[in-house]
């Protein structure tokens, strides 16, 4: 595992997004109501529409395109729609505020 520092909490308004790339992936992170930051591929499994820029609703982000509504807890779309996207371990320092995203595949790395 490779652990990647790509910014810091307060770089992210509350139920906003902020995007980074690692090696070929692209990253959507979220900050929810309550702080907690989640970390999910930026890109919905039925037209590839861009996740950070959907809306944001509990714990829930709804693409932008059709509205699929996908779990930032673990990548999964919700009923009645099928599919998953990559989801990503985030660690906040509580002193810094520094965010360090965990990449457990290092051939995304290389790419």
């Amino acid at each position: 595992m490779k652990r990647i520092l790509v910014g810091n909490i307060a770089e992210i308004a509350e139920k906003r997004s902020r995007v980074v790339r690692i090696g070929s992936l692209e990253i959507a992170m979220f900050k929810l109501s309550g702080g907690a930051i989640k970390a999910i591929e930026n890109r919905c499994p039925h037209k590839a529409g861009k996740l950070s820029e959907g809306i944001v609703c509990d714990h829930h982000v709804y693409c932008p395109l059709h509205d699929w509504k996908i779990d930032l807890h673990d990548g999964q779309v919700q009923a009645p729609d099928d599919g998953c996207v990559a989801s990503f371990e985030v660690e906040v320092d509580e002193q810094s505020g520094d965010m360090w995203l965990h990449i457990t595949d290092e051939s995304i790395l290389a790419s």
